[in-house]
């Protein structure tokens, strides 16, 4: 069942007596399990019926009694087990997941990775509860992802703005969501995030990042790279290597595979960048001024230049001079 699946059905009041939440998706799971904290049950409700886990200081026995009691003036009770992960004897549940309470409602959440499905534990599990599991979201979806998560709070992002988030924190939704919710403080009744608004509230400069550091290697304009390198330079934050080669390299790694695609046509390269017109344009552009000789040898010294990053091949070159280095190597 889906997360959205989920909430649609506590909005009806239908429940399993278990959830059992899991994966490497941090944001759903908490999302997930903040829902069941304040929304499952009314206020009054809560004050009786309602009990909080964390895995770490949790105690089996505890877990299991919390879950046994019978609600008080209501229906329902909620039991919630937290960061299971870092629960001890978490097997001991396996006596209240064979038979669990109908008038309980106990939601775990189990990050980082799936419960070890040969245990005795999960084939309770897998008869008892419902379980969700929620893989890490895709570096291809995230730019989708952020978009849907801006209309939903009624705002609306322009692409490149879009693009400056993702360069800038990855696909980790909780730190995206984070920045979106100081946006939407900040922005009050401006409906609009674009470049200026990412560059006035959340400090990622929309001349002297990744992004714009892609599309003057991909324009051989050596001038802009020098120039954007150099701000890296005095705002280490802006641009570290750890960050800005992997971002290269992403970008490239998709130009070069399009001189293997069979069918370029307008669709499937639209596919290809993600939906990104930008990316895309910028794809286009890269393919012209290099040709497959020139992309390819971009990729080598990406890989060349990311074991020199991490002092492999280099005596402590300073990264600003690293990058200036590879580009001109990249240009010529």
């Amino acid at each position: 069942m889906s997360v959205e699946k989920i909430i649609q059905s506590w909005k009806k009041n239908e429940f399993k007596p278990i959830y059992w939440i899991e994966g490497e998706e941090d944001y759903y799971i908490d999302f997930l399990l903040n829902y069941a904290e304040n929304n499952i049950l009314s206020e009054s409700e809560s004050s009786f019926n309602l009990s909080i886990f964390y895995g770490k200081d949790a105690d089996w026995m505890n877990v299991i009694n919390a879950c046994k009691r019978y609600p008080m003036f209501s229906e329902k009770q909620v039991v919630l087990l937290k960061e299971a992960q870092q629960m001890s004897s978490l097997d001991k549940l396996e006596s209240y997941v064979e038979n669990p309470l109908s008038s309980t409602i106990f939601v775990v959440g189990y990050k980082n990775k799936s419960y070890d499905k040969r245990t005795k534990l999960y084939k309770l599990l897998s008869k008892t509860a419902e379980i969700v599991t929620l893989p890490k979201i895709k570096d291809d979806k995230i730019n989708e992802w952020i978009s849907n998560y801006v209309k939903s709070i009624g705002f609306s992002i322009s692409s490149k703005a879009s693009l400056l988030l993702q360069e800038h924190i990855g696909n980790d939704l909780n730190r995206i969501v984070s920045e979106i919710d100081k946006l939407k403080v900040n922005l009050k009744d401006n409906k609009s995030i674009d470049e200026d608004v990412i560059e006035k509230y959340i400090g990622i400069s929309k001349e002297y990042n990744i992004f714009e550091l892609q599309a003057a290697i991909a324009n051989k304009s050596i001038a802009s790279a020098i120039k954007i390198i150099n701000y890296f330079e005095s705002n280490p934050k802006a641009g570290p290597i750890q960050m800005v080669l992997p971002a290269l390299y992403s970008f490239f790694s998709k130009v070069y595979a399009v001189y293997g695609m069979s069918n370029q046509t307008e669709n499937v390269l639209k596919a290809h960048f993600y939906f990104n017109p930008i990316a895309l344009a910028q794809g286009r552009i890269a393919m012209k001024n290099y040709n497959y000789g020139g992309i390819e040898k971009i990729i080598l010294l990406l890989h060349h230049y990311n074991l020199k990053g991490i002092g492999i091949g280099d005596s402590g070159t300073g990264s600003a001079s690293l990058l200036k280095e590879m580009i001109l190597k990249m240009m010529v």
